[in-house]
């Protein structure tokens, strides 16, 4: 099978740009597994919010806002955002953090007194609270609906989606990567690396050099409200040190403690102690007592050093492009991120707002990145 462009990787990153690049060239898609974003996109609880994160990711998510909210015609049926709000507190100990988040944030947020805080939570602990501020643009987002709607509007411009299908060995000659997989043999001039937490292990297999990344384990819990209580219209609660965090989700509770677990490449599952540290950490902060853990799972995030998602082409191997490490925000970032990657595949001028946001290409590039220099392929 030939194409111009072959895709390792059916997640949120992958179909994101397998969206912007079908309707300009052919372009095939890739999937190890039955089911596209099976172990981080179809796991995410992702929410939006422009104040908080790298620089780069705040631009990147800026950038992509407009899509996120209003989206193109025939992309979905559903909704993809709905307006939460984020409500950060912190204790006395944490001022740390609550200075680090009035800095970074600036005017995005709201500072609140505790005992509104406590208003807007009523589950809140009285009193746990010192410090207390809003991010009112802050959305939960609809992750299947934006991962169906990158893939479907992918196909419906002539991308193929290829499921089951685990690459095998990777050469390039004459031009052309020869990628083995058991439907046959897929040669394309460029490859798109958005394998997600196996993204060092595919350029591995091909002979470049790895990015450093390293998978992290989220874990979250589905809990019950307090009987008598609708949490539906009440923000989600983060703590200032991201030692935790609280949702509503579906009448119910979600919640995690914001761990990030380093570990290989894997079916995440969720650790038990890990699952014993978040509910410990919600019954400190809010009058629930958990009783009950309805459901609990565990996700993959995946990281280089400096936690900035690495897109472009690699300088040392030709026609071999980098779409990986988009962390906690790959859900948020998608619109704008595969904006920016298209503009590098198609050769275009750079998006003009991300240059206004002072981002450039060679923030996002694999070529920043000194760990790199430590491996011979």
């Amino acid at each position: 099978m030939n194409c111009d462009l072959a895709i390792v990787g059916g997640g949120i990153a992958g179909a994101s740009i397998a969206y912007r690049m079908a309707p300009h060239c052919s372009v095939t898609l890739l999937e190890r597994e039955s089911q596209p974003g099976y172990h981080s996109t179809g796991r995410s609880a992702a929410g939006l919010s422009e104040t908080l994160g790298a620089p780069a990711i705040r631009a990147l998510t800026r950038l992509g806002r407009a899509f996120l909210d209003s989206p193109p015609e025939g992309f979905t049926e559903a909704p993809l955002t709905r307006r939460r709000g984020w409500l950060f507190v912190g204790r006395a100990d944490q001022v740390g953090d609550y200075d680090t988040l009035c800095a970074e944030a600036g005017d995005g947020i709201e500072i609140l007194d505790p005992a509104e805080a406590e208003r807007l939570i009523p589950i809140l602990r009285p009193g746990y609270a010192a410090y207390a501020a809003l991010d009112p643009l802050a959305c939960d987002l609809d992750v299947d609906a934006i991962h169906k709607g990158y893939l479907c509007g992918a196909r419906a411009a002539g991308a193929t989606l290829l499921t089951d299908t685990e690459v095998g060995a990777i050469s390039r000659r004459g031009g052309v990567w020869r990628i083995e997989t058991p439907a046959g043999r897929i040669e394309a001039p460029i490859i798109v690396n958005a394998a997600g937490a196996w993204a060092d292990a595919l350029a591995l297999r091909a002979g470049v050099r790895p990015i450093g990344l390293v998978p992290r384990r989220r874990t979250a819990l589905i809990l019950d409200p307090p009987e008598g209580m609708d949490p539906t219209d009440w923000p989600e609660l983060d703590d200032l040190g991201e030692d935790f965090y609280l949702k509503p989700e579906a009448g119910k509770l979600l919640a995690s403690p914001a761990d990030e677990t380093p570990v290989a490449a894997q079916d995440a599952r969720p650790d038990e102690m890990d699952i014993a540290v978040c509910v410990e950490r919600i019954e400190q902060a809010t009058i629930l007592q958990v009783r009950r853990i309805e459901h609990s799972w565990a996700g993959l995030r995946s990281f280089v050093a400096d936690r900035v998602p690495v897109v472009g082409f690699d300088e040392e191997a030709e026609g071999f492009f980098w779409l990986a490490g988009q962390g906690g925000a790959g859900i948020q970032t998608s619109p704008g991120l595969s904006e920016a990657a298209a503009t590098l595949l198609r050769g275009q001028d750079w998006p003009a707002a991300l240059t206004t946001l002072r981002l450039e290409p060679g923030l996002l590039s694999p070529a920043r990145l000194t760990t790199r220099k430590e491996f011979t392929p």
